[in-house]
């Protein structure tokens, strides 16, 4: 599957950011503005390493040598370039020691450091790589930075200082942790919106899906990440899933554990698709949780994936939803035409792999095998990978593009999921959101 992916976008999006396996051409959205910064080959350099492929790593450090070029005029998203361009440079860096990928990584970095230039320190969401010029999204609530977004800095920014000896990124990425420590939590939860001039919350609503997910994720791995050192961030983590619990994780009648989202005073029985990362994180939370509630959260890892798996068992495809709902009769299924597409996304997949580590309880196997196989049938065409728009549709039409996620986080799963634990062992390597793997720093 990634020879097949590689190849095709080697051969019909070469230096794109991503391709379109149907059409056969090369593909980019609006998170990378209007650049060619060849986004599937960071992201899937790695993954490549990690399989033993090469001649295609080869090919991309050698791509990554001559034509990655990051002063150019385009207007990118600061969390996007962080988590797949850097996370990825650095991991391939730490993997093979090649000096240029440090180097793409810091300058980079130097590129995204005007993004931090607000009144409160609490970078935007967009930054011209060229100006310098940062802005925020038009849709997010009132001018408003985003949790996940500004939020999923640290493991990469602590790993480029460290690596340079400069400690402006460690610094930068404190000062939000600082920043966040002093304010008032609405029922211990934090909203996904802050403003970056006021530093107040913009509208009240916590996910633990898109939107905010990774902040919390990254609360965790930055203890994990300095050798459980960062007692702060351990606290944070210990003390936002406990509000979690309290207030969004839920059963539905049907038995089935869900964590919904907190919407202006009421809780929306709705889970994303985004959200089924965090069965994986419970369980990799669980070994140093308080009060010795290590079972507990490892059992709740085990629930969420549980109901991650429900959510692609329920589909005629067997991949999972966008969103789902646990409203009534309906539970674990997509209701709204607008969540049942699939786009190749690999949360679930990443909990099925942790949960794997943890338990060795080989459903987990057998659950990442059927994916595997529905992807395979259903995502696969001739000239790459497609995301479906219906899984619940026995003919579905697809949306011909092939995600750099995909390479880089999908399949680096599967992979690992049917792989020893002696490979990239999780007491000596901590993943980044986009599945890079960055070492424990003793």
């Amino acid at each position: 599957m990634m020879k097949h992916a590689w190849d095709n976008y080697r051969q019909y999006g070469w230096g794109h950011n991503e391709l379109k396996p149907i059409a056969r051409k090369g593909h980019s959205t609006n998170i990378f503005g209007n650049s060619q910064l060849g986004a599937t080959i960071v992201d899937a350099l790695d993954t490549l390493y990690i399989m033993g492929l090469h001649d295609e790593f080869r090919e991309g450090q050698e791509w990554i040598d001559k034509n990655l070029d990051f002063s150019v005029n385009s207007e990118v998203s600061v969390f996007e370039v962080n988590i797949r361009f850097i996370g990825g440079l650095l991991a391939a860096y730490y993997l093979s020691g090649q000096e240029v990928f440090k180097i793409k990584a810091v300058q980079l970095a130097g590129k995204l450091l005007p993004a931090f230039n607000t009144p409160t320190g609490i970078p935007w969401a967009m930054v011209n790589l060229k100006s310098g010029v940062g802005r925020n999204w038009g849709w997010a609530s009132a001018g408003s930075s985003i949790l996940a977004e500004f939020g999923t800095l640290h493991m990469e920014f602590v790993h480029l200082s460290y690596l340079t000896g400069d400690p402006v990124y460690y610094n930068k990425v404190m000062h939000i942790r600082k920043l966040l420590q002093k304010m008032d939590r609405p029922n211990g939860l934090y909203p996904n919106y802050l403003n970056p001039r006021t530093g107040r919350w913009g509208q009240h609503h916590t996910s633990v899906g898109g939107l905010g997910d990774s902040f919390y994720e990254y609360l965790l791995k930055a203890w994990l990440m300095s050798d459980k050192m960062d007692t702060e961030a351990r606290k944070m983590y210990d003390d936002a899933i406990e509000a979690i619990e309290k207030h969004l994780i839920r059963k539905s009648n049907g038995g089935l554990t869900f964590i919904g989202e907190w919407k202006n005073g009421h809780l929306e029985r709705k889970m994303g698709h985004l959200t089924c990362f965090a069965g994986g994180m419970f369980a990799l939370g669980a070994d140093g949780s308080r009060d010795d509630k290590a079972g507990h959260y490892l059992q709740l890892g085990a629930e969420i994936a549980h109901t991650c798996h429900e959510s692609y068992d329920r589909t005629t495809l067997k991949l999972g939803p966008e969103a789902f709902k646990f409203d009534g009769g309906v539970e674990a299924v997509a209701v709204r035409q607008n969540e049942k597409y699939y786009i190749l996304r690999p949360e679930v997949i990443e909990t099925y792999w942790y949960m794997w580590r943890f338990t060795h309880d080989p459903k987990y196997r057998q659950w990442g095998w059927e994916a595997a196989q529905a992807i395979d049938k259903y995502c696969r065409v001739s000239g790459g990978f497609s995301g479906v728009k219906d899984v619940y549709s026995s003919s579905p039409t697809y949306d011909d593009v092939q995600q750099s996620f995909f390479l880089a986080e999908t399949l680096k799963y599967l992979y690992l999921l049917f792989s020893n634990d002696d490979l990239l062992p999780l007491d000596n390597w901590v993943f980044n959101t986009e599945a890079h793997p960055l070492p424990v720093l003793h």
